[in-house]
Formats: structure tokens, sequence, C-alpha cells
């Protein structure tokens, strides 16, 4: 654990503990009716976004998922605006227009999140063409979960990647479900990244619930797609905590397995523990961060909340054609 000094550990705790505030409280707000359109969570799922996103700078590009909320935090985009926009108001990234599933920040690296399930994956690779093309020395990262790997465009990306040996890492986000499905009903492979092998890829498995092993996990896909040696694909084992969407009656599985899995696997929990024990942080520390993400999701609602709504006469504003 010796290179994870205060600074670091203060990021990890920092940004997982800001998506779990953030999507508890968005979760509250659509149940009480104040959020339009859907809302896909990521509560437990906090260790990959944030062990992903600590190694990466603003010049380097993501591309998300409908479950965006916590790539976008993560990444670094500013909250007022990722709240204002969920809320469908004009201050948001997005105008109001985008909502929960399109939300995108450009002056942070965050390509946008995706209504379409598996449609990053060639804008990542895009992404990455660009930085070779331009002898850049950043790099491309895709999230996507274990349905979007069954997918024509998760296939599509993987060979031109590794053909054109591009500085992307692939991470999947093996949460167990897809939509409502078992990924072990639809999918060949028990571990998605064996799939790495056919298009000459080097993978790696890593427990998406220890952030720990996460970030190292990345920081070894990092180096190698830095070092010129093309593409990388990461998965992270992890489990998908809350329905599909907000509001999801969850008829395909029980209660108590998803608790069972909760309370053994919660990745803040398990950070706690473990920086407590070893003594690398103090109960007094992480207090502290906690209420610095309080104040700070406090005033990105208040500000969500006292911002307007588009106008219907600016609906045809901001396209492209």
């Amino acid at each position: 654990m010796e290179r994870y000094n205060k600074d670091l550990l203060n990021t990890l705790y920092y940004k997982m503990y800001k998506i779990r505030r953030f999507e508890e409280n968005i979760e509250s707000f659509f149940l009480n009716g104040e959020i339009p359109g859907f809302v896909h969570l990521y509560i437990g799922e906090e260790a990959i976004a944030s062990g992903v996103c600590a190694s990466l700078t603003d010049k380097d590009y993501i591309a998300s998922t409908h479950r965006g909320h916590g790539h976008t935090i993560a990444k670094g985009a500013d909250l007022n605006k990722v709240m204002a926009e969920i809320f469908g108001k004009k201050t948001g990234f997005c105008k109001g227009k985008g909502g929960s599933m399109h939300i995108a920040d450009f002056s942070v690296g965050m390509l946008g999140a995706n209504g379409v399930v598996g449609g990053g994956f060639n804008l990542a690779v895009g992404a990455a063409l660009a930085i070779k093309k331009q002898k850049r020395d950043n790099v491309s990262v895709v999230f996507f979960g274990d349905g979007a790997s069954n997918r024509g465009t998760f296939h599509e990306a993987l060979n031109l990647a590794s053909v054109w040996k591009l500085p992307v890492v692939f991470v999947c986000e093996n949460n167990e479900w897809a939509s409502t499905t078992p990924y072990r009903t639809t999918t060949s492979v028990a571990d998605i990244s064996t799939r790495a092998a056919g298009y000459s890829m080097a993978s790696k498995i890593a427990d998406g619930n220890d952030v720990f092993d996460v970030y190292e996990s990345f920081k070894e896909a990092l180096d190698y797609v830095k070092a010129g040696n093309g593409p990388f694909f990461l998965e992270a084992k992890t489990y998908r905590i809350k329905g599909h969407y907000v509001g999801d009656p969850e008829l395909y599985r029980t209660k108590e397995e998803v608790q069972k899995v909760f309370d053994e696997n919660n990745p803040i929990d398990r950070f706690e523990e473990k920086v407590l024990i070893e003594g690398l942080m103090t109960e007094v520390e992480l207090e502290e961060i906690r209420i610095k993400v309080e104040n700070e999701i406090k005033e990105a609602i208040n500000f969500a909340l006292n911002s307007e709504f588009p106008d219907p006469s600016e609906l045809f504003d901001d396209l492209y054609v």
C-alpha cells in the first residue's frame, strides 16, 4: 500500500462517496416525481469509475453508458451542471435536453453517456484513432456492461482497435445483469475478458468492488497502452444493486439475494474498513470528506431546483445538421 499517499486515498474515497450520495439523492427525487424521463443508478459500482478515473487527466477521453452518472462525476464534471441536466434544466450540460442518459462534458474529456446499449465503443475507438494520428500521449477509455459485449459494435471496435494498435482501454463493468436478464443465460463465456484473446488483445480481471484492485489493474492497463502496445481489456466483476431503472419491479431476482451481495461487497464499506484497519486514514478524515460531499450535493440540488427549464421555443436550437 506504499503507493497510496494521502492525496490518492482522499481522491478515491471522495469520488466513491460523492457518486453514492449523488445517486441516492437522485433516486429520492425521481421517486417523488421531480425528475423527468428514466434514471439508471450506479449505486454499488462506484469503485470502478473511481478507480479508473483516478489515473486519468482532463485530456484523456471516456465514453459512457446509459448508467453514466458515476463515470461523469468520477471524471470531474461540474456537479451542479450534472444535477441540473438530470432535472431537465437549461443550466445543465446539454441545456436540459439530454437528461440522465446523455450527459457530456468535453472540457474534462467526458464524450457522453449513451442511451444506446453498446453505443460508446466506436466513439472511444474514434477518439483513440485521433490521439494516435495527432501523436498525443493521452488515452481513450470506454465503459460498458456485460450485455453490451454481445452487440456487434463491441466486436467491430475490438477488432479495429487491435488492428491499428490504438490507445484505448475497454472497461467491462460486469454487473451480472443485462436489463432483466442474467448474463450467464445470454453470454457464451463466464469471463467476458476471454473474448479479448480473439482479437490478440491483452486482458485482466479485477474485483470491481475493490477500488484498490481496480486502480492497480487499470494502472497496468494504462502503462501497457501508453507504451504503444495497443488496446487493453479490463473486466471489473461487480453486481447491479439497483434495478435496471428506478421503478423496476425486479421480478427476476429476490431482495434477499441483492442485499446479501451488497452487505458483503459494498465498495465504500470495504474501503473504509481497509484504510482504518491499516491505519491509512482516520475516522475523522473520512468524516471530513463525507461532510464536504454533503455540502456539494446540497449546493448542486439548490442549483438545479432554482434553475429554469428550457423554453419550448429553444426546442430546435443546438442541433447539428
